[in-house]
């Protein structure tokens, strides 16, 4: 197995919203977002739907330096 290099770049995008907007009452209710779009000054609120960038989806991707390479012989 190799190892990973220290210095792989990781990709983080932010998918849909998971916000339940009906806690309060007991219910489960998400708004459609389907991906983060960073507005504000800190880049930390969604332009489409408002909500803080924690409540997205976080998928972290590896670099392009990934190794995938097949291990049968």
């Amino acid at each position: 197995m190799a190892a990973r290099s220290k210095d792989a770049k990781k990709v983080v995008q932010y998918r849909e919203c998971q916000r339940n907007h009906a806690a309060s009452i007991g219910g489960h209710a998400v708004d459609g977002c389907r991906e983060f779009m960073a507005s504000g000054a800190e880049g930390t609120a969604c332009a489409a739907c408002g909500c803080h960038r924690s409540f997205h989806r976080r998928e972290v991707e590896a670099g392009e330096d990934r190794d995938c390479s097949s291990t049968s012989g």
